[in-house]
């Protein structure tokens, strides 16, 4: 997702994304590990999905208004 869509969701449904993608994140390392899927891309694509989320939480809680 890119960083406007995740901007135009509230503070609670970020909150709620972040613990989605957490979880996501762990069953998908989980699945890596014991050779049930083959897509590592999708771990990093997550992890970005993830640093986006909590960088506009912190955003929000400095009161930062990005364009």
């Amino acid at each position: 997702m890119k960083a406007d869509a995740f901007r135009e969701l509230s503070d609670s449904e970020l909150s709620r994304k972040k613990e989605e993608l957490k979880d996501e994140i762990f069953n998908l390392r989980i699945q890596i590990a014991t050779h049930q899927t083959t897509n590592v891309a999708r771990v990093r694509k997550l992890k970005k999905d993830l640093a986006r989320v909590l960088t506009i939480l912190r955003e929000r809680e400095l009161g930062i208004r990005r364009r």
